[in-house]
């Protein structure tokens, strides 16, 4: 049972000299590391489901830096999201630790998600920030960090991204970390959020679309330098980011997006264009 493969495009932002090209990428079990009986009991459930429920495809994979700080930033469609953006990154060399909601490291699970390097946040509490500085210190201990800026599944109808939360800017903007962004479609036809029914098949066509780093070098200068880490900072950081996620997303469904983005939760839609208010 064979996953698509990546189709392969350049390679930029954070690989070695040579690792990055097509066909001189060290072999993955180098550049995953020594793995932990965690995640061994982690990737034992993962592999299996996710290779029953999806057949996974990848567009540009080969864009994942094989080494160093990456974070990975990804719209949510699904709950089960997660199984397929495990793989992407597992398949293409690295190790995933993801930022989730704290409700799912409860019992024994969560001291194995814990173990294997997963970071629980509490979110809409003031522990949030601990989960922040969590992820920026696993991010300048060179590792691969997922986040998901929306918070949770969008709410937009259609599934397109909603308005992001300002974490995975904070993130990008205080560490070195290539930040990568990254389109799912196809976890929704599983699991549809929006009306709590799981559509149990085999083999749903899941695609990921892996994006061209995101040049940040500038602002970070800047804020290094004395710009303050403000609101408004922040902001215009996590649109940007928003809207490459959105426009990859645009290409892998082949439609428009549209103009107006969706708020979030218990908010109206926003009348702006998508890269304002993404």
């Amino acid at each position: 049972m064979t996953e698509e493969r990546s189709s392969h495009g350049p390679v930029t932002g954070g690989s070695t000299p040579g690792e990055g090209a097509v066909g001189h990428r060290p072999a993955r079990w180098r550049t995953r590391g020594r793995l932990s009986v965690s995640l061994l009991l982690c990737i034992l459930v993962i592999y299996p489901v996710s290779s029953l429920l999806f057949r996974l495809r990848y567009r540009h994979g080969d864009r994942i830096p094989v080494r160093g700080s990456v974070l990975l930033v990804a719209n949510h469609v699904s709950v089960l999201d997660p199984l397929a953006c495990a793989r992407l990154v597992f398949d293409h060399g690295r190790i995933p630790h993801f930022l989730a909601k704290e409700a799912v490291f409860a019992g024994v699970a969560g001291t194995i998600l814990r173990s294997a390097g997963q970071i629980p946040v509490a979110r809409y509490t003031t522990a949030a920030r601990g989960s922040l500085d969590a992820a920026r210190a696993d991010l300048r201990a060179g590792n691969l960090v997922v986040i998901y800026p929306e918070g949770s599944v969008t709410r937009d109808p259609d599934w397109w991204p909603m308005r992001a939360r300002t974490g995975a800017a904070h993130l990008a903007l205080t560490t070195d970390a290539v930040v990568v962004p990254v389109a799912q479609w196809g976890p929704q036809r599983v699991h549809d959020y929006h009306d709590k029914k799981l559509r149990p098949a085999l083999r749903v066509p899941v695609d990921s679309f892996v994006g061209e780093p995101i040049d940040l070098s500038a602002v970070r200068a800047e804020v290094r330098a004395g710009r303050p880490l403000n609101a408004e900072l922040l902001r215009e950081t996590t649109d940007l980011m928003m809207s490459r996620v959105r426009d990859q997303l645009a290409e892998l469904r082949g439609e428009r997006p549209p103009l107006a983005v969706h708020p979030g939760p218990g908010r109206r839609r926003s009348d702006g264009p998508a890269g304002s208010a993404a």
